[in-house]
């Protein structure tokens, strides 16, 4: 190790030692004193946000290649930072009035971004593995945080006996790789690839890892824990997975897809296109007759990873842009709308269910509109910025070669908005349910920042050549 690996891992460094101290704080501090661990938390990831975005995108290794800093890591790295941070805020009235706050969420949640930061920066096969590790093992845990729900519990064992597979089969494809190519490191891997050609060994790796991405993404048919564990987590933590896990999941898929197997881009764009469409046919399907609101955008973001997946099978820089693009905007969505979720709940009242948001615009006309602002944002309703996403992915294709997968995706959108519009329209045109009473938190940092990540969904939609033009730049060099 020197000094200058040291500086490239610094944001890294910085959250390990943030972390430790946030457990040695919540060991010494008085329950009463809990909200001092809230805002310190919340001041960590704002410093990490300082230290990731305030070095210049030149692109950088460390670890003799093990670990890779450039534009692509800096775009996710800021926004899974930035969307922990909005969680964090969202999240304590939720996490007070169930007796869950406590200094492990803090800790775990750190944990599981310090290991999204890795995934995304990885240089080897070995760190891709241990950053992907850091995060799932974080997140096994955060879902069953309240270990009094049985709910939580089945969807914890769940998530871990799918996650033990997933994990297993993506270490089988490593191995088959690495014994094909005899390397570990993704810049030699993808000049073995280039020259060497494809082998059947190469061709069964590339699949199971491929098959590992898609159960990161959740992508069909590798979705089957994402309605079980999106319903039975805690709202506080299905956010988290909805948001930052995907960004990480993102960044994965490019690493292993582009900075390792890009000489067999031919092989994984055929099978990426398969995913794509299946995705979007079963996630917009099956979502249209679900009645539970976070099991409906469980499904929901299975046809959302299809339209990622639509800008990784162009596999050029334009598309991995787009994917990106679509990454970041998805995020900041899904984040608004469990934000307001969150916002509604009480103790002993989840408000998840699609009929708990009956009325919502009689008695709090501001949270039914900050809702309907990230449903259509969702849906893809102009000018919102999910719109103008979802126009980059299907431009991608287009692009690609594949009119055939944009015509699919456009069809999906179209399917796709029969289920966000029914939550509006319940919101605005059903008469409140007698005997619920439905107010937002009086928490004033929940308030204040759930509007403004929903007003921006607006104003990205208004204004979003800056954003895009930053997630392109990440890709020129």
């Amino acid at each position: 190790m020197n000094l200058n690996d040291i500086l490239v891992l610094l944001p890294e460094l910085y959250l390990t030692a943030a972390a430790c101290l946030l457990l040695l704080l919540d060991a010494w501090m008085k329950p009463e004193q809990r909200n001092v661990l809230h805002w310190v938390a919340i001041l960590v990831l704002l410093v990490g946000i300082y230290l990731v975005a305030a070095v210049p995108d030149v692109a950088m290794t460390a670890f003799d290649g093990m670990f890779v800093r450039d534009g692509v890591a800096k775009v996710l790295k800021v926004f899974a930072l930035l969307c922990t941070a909005l969680i964090f805020v969202f999240s304590r009235p939720y996490l007070v009035d169930r007796k869950l706050f406590q200094g492990e969420f803090y800790t775990l949640m750190i944990f599981a971004v310090l290991g999204a930061m890795l995934l995304v920066s990885a240089g080897n096969l070995v760190m891709v593995y241990l950053g992907l590790e850091l995060m799932t093992l974080s997140s096994y845990a955060l879902v069953a945080l309240n270990r009094d729900s049985r709910l939580s519990s089945e969807a914890a064992i769940k998530y871990f006996v799918l996650g033990a597979l997933s994990s297993g089969m993506l270490l089988y494809g490593m191995s088959m790789v690495y014994g094909a190519t005899g390397t570990l490191a993704l810049a030699q891997l993808h000049g073995a690839v280039a020259q060497a050609g494809m082998s059947n060994l190469m061709l069964f790796g590339l699949i199971f890892m491929i098959v590992g991405i898609s159960f990161k993404l959740g992508v069909a048919p590798f979705h089957m824990w994402i309605p079980d564990v999106y319903q039975g987590s805690p709202t506080a933590v299905t956010v988290f997975i909805g948001s930052t896990s995907k960004l990480a999941a993102f960044g994965m898929a490019y690493r292993l897809l582009e900075a390792g197997m890009g000489g067999m881009a031919h092989q994984w764009q055929l099978i990426l296109a398969v995913l794509t469409v299946v995705s979007l046919a079963i996630g917009n399907l099956v979502a249209i007759v679900q009645t539970n609101l976070k099991r409906l955008l469980g499904y929901s973001t299975i046809s959302h990873m299809g339209y990622l997946l639509l800008g990784l099978v162009n596999a050029g820089p334009e598309g991995y842009a787009s994917a990106l693009f679509y990454a970041v905007s998805y995020a900041l969505m899904s984040t608004a709308a469990f934000g307001v979720i969150l916002a509604l709940a009480r103790a002993g009242f989840e408000c998840e269910e699609i009929d708990d948001f009956k009325g919502l615009n009689q008695r709090s006309p501001w949270m039914a509109f900050l809702m309907l602002l990230a449903m259509f944002s969702l849906a893809g309703v102009p000018p919102m910025f999910g719109f103008f996403a979802k126009l980059l992915v299907l431009q991608a294709a287009i692009h690609a070669g594949m009119m055939w997968l944009a015509i699919v995706g456009a069809v999906a959108a179209i399917v796709g908005l029969y289920y966000y519009l029914r939550v509006v329209k319940v919101m605005y045109f059903d008469k409140p349910r007698e005997g619920l009473e439905l107010r937002p938190q009086a928490d004033w940092s929940l308030r204040t920042m759930l509007s403004l990540n929903a007003l921006v969904l607006l104003a990205l939609g208004l204004y979003w050549g800056p954003l895009l033009g930053w997630c392109q730049q990440a890709f020129a060099g």
